[in-house]
């Protein structure tokens, strides 16, 4: 199998960072999440985790 990052062919049976061929490239994807490299389509409605609207500024 090759690691979905990097491509390089990696060993599925006893790797403890599958489906990558390491923890670098296992980080590298998810960084990639966090930077919104990465996004699911969909809708506010969608989501119960939604964020409410407004400016972002916490009402006291």
């Amino acid at each position: 199998m090759h690691c979905p990052k990097c491509k390089k062919e990696c060993v599925w049976e006893g790797n403890p960072h599958r489906p990558f061929c390491s923890r670098r490239c296992k980080l590298l994807d998810l960084g990639c999440w966090f930077d919104e490299v990465y996004r699911l389509e969909g809708t506010d409605e969608d989501s119960e985790f939604a964020l409410p609207e407004g400016d972002g500024e916490e009402q006291v």
